[in-house]
């Protein structure tokens, strides 16, 4: 299966921006990428080395060979079938850059956003209808280019077309797109996520168990359980021949109790500076223990994915 858009704008060179043109041009696709950062060429040339050793195949030097570097925005998405932007997460900064997009781009381009949080509805809010009909959210789950995961959140005028080709197109990317039916801030993953480091940050405040110590217990248990089985199947299975119902029945009251019991941590500067100086001792700091960590961990989710695609 293989991508039926083959020239992407990618508009913002951050981390999430590098990554998905990472992957963009390791399937074949002609990249333009728009930054007004003056150090966008070495910033590119400096990542993709990197970006390549996390893609199973890639090769740097063909990454850049189907990567074009603009500060123009109207370069950029000039013939562009699909725009991914990755602007910072602020509601008009997107505002004002997706109205520039629609202005500049073809009339028939798909507008996606990375927004970890902010919903396309929002961001549509002051555009014409036929552009609204073509934005959406393809939120991704950081590193792009690694982890499958891509929530796909229509707007209220987003038109089922666009919905449909957009999943397809992630989906031939080797993405695995979910469509989200309702619009919420912060989309699913995130908030996932977030609820997990309340507890997380909450546990370790107070004591319970170190920084290193909670992510050992996370991997050894709801980590490759949940890689294998989401949380409701796990649920289900749990019960026995019974499922969830029994499961629930059994357990329901109890674990009811204990969400009455979760932490509500507090981000003041003393919390957040415990809490770096657990993580920075377990893991180091500065680029070289960033590099290292980066590239085990994105063998370790390369090894993950290629385990669960070989098992049916």
């Amino acid at each position: 299966m293989h991508p039926q858009w083959t020239k992407v704008a990618v508009v913002g060179a951050g981390t999430i921006g590098l990554s998905w043109a990472a992957l963009f041009a390791s399937r074949g696709i002609e990249v333009r990428i728009s930054d007004p950062r003056d150090d966008l060429a070495d910033v590119v040339r400096d990542a993709m080395p990197m970006l390549a050793a996390s893609i199973p195949g890639a090769d740097a030097d063909d990454l850049l060979g189907r990567i074009r570097l603009t500060g123009d925005l109207a370069e950029a998405v000039a013939d562009a079938e699909l725009v991914q932007e990755n602007g910072p997460e602020r509601l008009e900064f997107k505002q004002r850059l997706f109205a520039d997009i629609a202005r500049l781009a073809p009339e028939n381009a798909v507008l996606a956003s990375s927004s970890s949080g902010i919903i396309a509805s929002a961001i549509a809010a002051e555009l014409p209808d036929e552009v609204a009909a073509r934005l959406l959210i393809a939120h991704p789950f950081n590193p792009p280019q690694v982890v499958p995961l891509v929530e796909i959140v229509p707007g209220e005028r987003t038109a089922e077309p666009v919905v449909a080709a957009a999943i397809e197109f992630y989906r031939a990317l080797g993405k695995t797109p979910v469509r989200l039916h309702k619009e919420i801030p912060g989309f699913v993953a995130n908030r996932l996520q977030s609820a997990i480091m309340q507890e997380s940050i909450f546990l370790v405040q107070d004591g319970v168990v170190r920084a290193d110590e909670l992510d050992e217990v996370m991997k050894a248990s709801l980590g490759g359980r949940y890689a294998a089985v989401g949380p409701f199947e796990s649920f289900h299975l749990g019960g026995g021949p019974g499922g969830i119902r029994h499961m629930m029945a059994h357990l329901g009251v109890g674990m009811a109790e204990r969400w009455k019991d979760l932490g509500h941590p507090e981000l003041a500067p003393e919390t957040i500076a415990a809490i770096a100086d657990q993580t920075e001792a377990a893991y180091g700091a500065g680029p070289e223990a960033y590099r290292e960590r980066s590239e085990l961990r994105d063998r370790k989710q390369n090894a993950l994915n290629t385990a669960l695609q070989n098992i049916n």
